[in-house]
C-alpha cells in the first residue's frame, strides 16, 4: 500500500510487513502470470518501497516504479539503486501511466498492488488508472490489480492486523525510534478505513492516530474498467493461489486483465 498518507510513515510502513514471507508466497503467481505475457518489461504502479519492483527485476526483466510519495521512492532508490533496467519516478494516479517513458505501449505489464488502488481519490481516478496502465501495455501484454476484499468484513468493526514493537524489529532504522504499532481496517458501508496507530511503549498520547480512507471496490468494478480500457481476457482471483474470487470469503480481489 502506498500514497501520500504513509509519505511521512516509511519506516512505519515497512516494518508492517513481513516482506520475504509475502514475496515468498506471491512468486509462483506473478511468475506464472507475467510468463503467459512473455513479459520483459513491467510497470509498478503505486511501488510503495520498491520491494516487488526490485523482486521483478531481480528476474532480469526492465521495471519502471512509480509512487506518488517522494519519501518511498527515496527508500526504494536508497534501498535498491538505480541499476541498468530499473527507474524509480514520483508519479501520482492523475499523471497517465508510462508517460515518462516516451512510448504509449513501453511495456509488456503493468501492476498496481498492496491494495494500493482504493487510495485513489474516487472511483473515477481509479478506473482512469486501470486505463492508463492498459494504455501503456502492448497488445498481448497484462495488467495486475490487487485490492484488499472488504466485503468479507462486517460493517463496522474494526479488524486488526498488526501490532508490532519498532525497537524489537531490528531490520530498520526507525525514525520515530522504539514505538509501539497497531494496524487495522475496517468497513463502513461502502467504504473501508486503514486505521494506524503509533505511540510509545511507556504511554502518553499517541504520535500517529489515523484512518484513511478506501475506495469500496467490487469486482464488477474492476472488470468493467478493464474492459472499458481495452483488455480482452478479464480474470478474477480471490488470492494468489488462483482460487475463484468469492465476495463474502475472499480475502483479496485480484484482476488479470490481459490486453
Amino acid at each position: 500500500m502506498a500514497g501520500h498518507g504513509f509519505d511521512d510513515l516509511t519506516d512505519v510502513y515497512e516494518a508492517m510487513i513481513d516482506w520475504p514471507k509475502r514475496l515468498a508466497g506471491e512468486e509462483p503467481f506473478y511468475r506464472r502470470v507475467l510468463g503467459e505475457a512473455h513479459a520483459q518489461s513491467v510497470l509498478d504502479v503505486a511501488c510503495g518501497t520498491g520491494r516487488h519492483a526490485a523482486m521483478f527485476h531481480g528476474w532480469g526483466l526492465r521495471v519502471e516504479g512509480a509512487d506518488l510519495s517522494p519519501n518511498m521512492i527515496r527508500r526504494a532508490r536508497g534501498a535498491f539503486g538505480e541499476p541498468p533496467g530499473l527507474r524509480w519516478v514520483v508519479r501520482g494516479f492523475a499523471e497517465p501511466a508510462g508517460v515518462s517513458s516516451g512510448s504509449p505501449a513501453a511495456f509488456d505489464a503493468a501492476v498496481c498492488v498492496g491494495n494500493s488502488l482504493p487510495l485513489a481519490p474516487d472511483m473515477a481516478a481509479a478506473r482512469q488508472a486501470i486505463h492508463g496502465m492498459l494504455s501503456c501495455v502492448r497488445p498481448g501484454g497484462v495488467v495486475i490489480v490487487q485490492v484488499l476484499n472488504l466485503w468479507r468484513l462486517e460493517d463496522g468493526p474494526c479488524l486488526w492486523q498488526k501490532c508490532l514493537r519498532t525497537g524489537r524489529a531490528p531490520r530498520a532504522a526507525w525514525s520515530l525510534g522504539d514505538v509501539l504499532v497497531l494496524k487495522g481496517v475496517h468497513r463502513a458501508g461502502s467504504r473501508g478505513f486503514v486505521d494506524l496507530v503509533v505511540m510509545r511503549p511507556e504511554g502518553g498520547p499517541p504520535l500517529v492516530c489515523e484512518s484513511l480512507p478506501l475506495l469500496g471496490i467490487e469486482a464488477a468494478d474492476l472488470a468493467e474498467a478493464a474492459r472499458r480500457g481495452g483488455a480482452g481476457q478479464v480474470q478474477l482471483f480471490g488470492d494468489y493461489h488462483d482460487r475463484p474470487y468469492r465476495r463474502e470469503e475472499s480475502v483479496d480481489l485480484l484482476l488479470v486483465a490481459r490486453k
